[in-house]
C-alpha cells in the first residue's frame, strides 16, 4: 500500500461541483482504484476525501480517540466486533443498499456481525510472504514456510533483507502458526513462545515495516516480506513496469496464515450517512467492486464481481484461495480487554528490547 500521505482529497481531472457534498473516507492505503473513485465523483457530483492507515491498532486508536467527521471506515473483521461493542456504528439501511445481493453468502452473516446489521464485506487479503524470486533461488532458499521469517538459521542468509509488519496482531498471528498453534491462541505460555520467536528472529530483520514494503521490494532493498496479498501484488506489478532484472512473487506459508476480511461501515457521527449509503452501495455493484481487485489485487467476496475479474487473477490461489488453501487460513478473532493488555505488554517488550 503506497500512499503515506495523512490526507488526500482524489478529485477527477476536471473541476466538480461540490453539490453533492464530501464523503470522508477513511480506509487502508491505497485500497479504493482511482477509476472508481472518479466515477463515484462523477455518479453523486461529490467529493470523496481519504484519510489513511496502514494498521487495526493506528485505526481504532484514532477512532477511540475522537477522532470525527468520518462517513464511511473499512475496518477488518476484529475492529468491526470491537467497534459495535463500543457502540460506535451506525445501523445500516439496507432499503438503500439494492446491490447488497452481489455479495457472496459465504462471506455473509460471520461471527462478528451476524446479521450484517453494521457492516457489509469489501474486500478480503491474505497474509502472506512476499520475496524476490531471484535471490532467494540463487540461495536456495525455500520461501513457502515461515521460516523464512522465524528461523535464525534460514535468516542469517538474508540477514537485513526481510521487513516484518508493524502490526502485534499479524506478527503474533504468523509466530503462532510457525509454533504450529492457531491464530487466535491466547494461551499466555503459547503467547510467550510466540515472543521467543519473535525476538530470537528480530536481529536479523531490516525494520518492521507496514507501509513503505511494497516499495523496498520492488527496488531490490528488501528480498523478504511479511505483508498483505494485495501489497505483493502490487510490488510485482511495480518491479515488472520498471524492468528490474528480478521478478517479486508471493506465496502462502504452508503452516497457514491469516484471512483478513474488510468491511464498509458508517460511524455513528458522519454527517452525511445518505451520500455513505451511496458510496456503499456503489461499490458493491460488480464492475466497480471488480476493478478494486483489478487494480489492487485484493480477493473479492462480490459474486457479481467474478465476472470482470482479470482471469490471471482468479488463478492466484493467495488471493483466491481453494478450499485446500481455504483450510489453513484464519480469521483474528476480537479479543477481551485483558488478552489486549497481555499481547500490548509482550510487543513492547519486543519493541524495546
Amino acid at each position: 500500500m503506497k500512499k503515506l500521505l495523512a490526507s488526500v482529497v482524489l478529485m477527477a481531472a476536471t473541476p466538480l461541483a461540490i453539490a453533492g457534498g464530501q464523503l470522508h473516507l477513511f480506509n487502508w492505503n491505497d485500497y479504493i482504484a482511482e477509476e472508481t473513485v472518479t466515477a463515484f465523483e462523477k455518479s453523486c457530483d461529490c467529493q470523496l476525501v481519504q484519510d489513511y492507515y496502514s494498521s487495526t491498532e493506528e485505526m481504532m486508536a484514532k477512532l477511540l480517540a475522537g477522532a470525527s467527521g468520518y462517513d464511511v471506515v473499512v475496518p477488518t473483521q476484529n475492529a468491526v466486533q470491537a467497534l459495535i461493542k463500543q457502540d460506535f456504528l451506525q445501523a445500516l439501511d439496507k432499503a438503500q443498499l439494492s446491490n447488497l445481493k452481489n455479495s457472496d453468502p459465504g462471506f455473509l452473516k460471520r461471527s462478528y456481525d451476524p446479521q450484517n446489521t453494521y457492516s457489509v464485506p469489501y474486500a478480503f487479503t491474505t497474509t502472506l510472504v512476499g520475496y524476490n524470486e531471484k535471490r532467494l533461488s540463487e540461495l536456495g532458499i525455500n520461501p513457502g514456510n515461515w521460516s523464512i521469517i522465524f528461523d535464525p538459521a534460514v535468516l542469517e542468509k538474508i540477514r537485513g533483507k526481510v521487513t516484518v509488519m508493524d502490526d502485534a496482531e499479524e506478527l503474533f498471528a504468523a509466530a503462532l502458526k510457525y509454533l504450529g498453534y492457531s491464530i487466535n491462541d491466547q494461551d499466555e505460555k503459547h503467547l510467550r513462545e510466540a515472543q521467543k520467536v519473535i525476538m530470537k528472529a528480530k536481529p536479523y530483520w531490516a525494520a518492521f515495516n507496514s507501509s513503505s514494503y511494497i516499495k523496498e521490494l520492488t527496488v531490490g532493498n528488501i528480498w523478504v516480506a511479511h505483508g498483505y496479498s494485495s501489497d505483493m501484488v502490487q510490488a510485482r506489478a511495480d518491479a515488472e513496469a520498471a524492468a528490474r532484472d528480478f521478478t517479486i512473487n508471493f506465496v502462502l506459508p504452508e503452516q497457514g496464515a491469516v484471512l483478513a476480511l474488510d468491511n464498509m461501515v458508517i460511524p455513528k457521527d458522519s454527517k452525511n450517512k445518505t451520500l455513505a449509503h451511496q458510496f456503499i452501495n456503489f461499490m458493491l455493484d460488480g464492475k466497480n467492486a471488480a476493478a478494486l481487485t483489478n487494480e489492487i489485487g485484493a480477493g473479492n467476496p462480490n459474486k457479481a464481481a467474478a465476472e470482470f475479474i482479470d482471469a490471471e487473477i482468479k488463478k492466484q490461489t493467495a488471493i483466491f484461495p481453494d478450499a485446500a488453501t481455504l483450510a489453513r487460513l484464519e480469521t483474528i478473532e476480537a479479543t477481551s480487554a485483558k488478552q489486549r493488555r497481555l499481547l500490548n505488554k509482550l510487543w513492547t517488550e519486543i519493541k524495546i528490547k
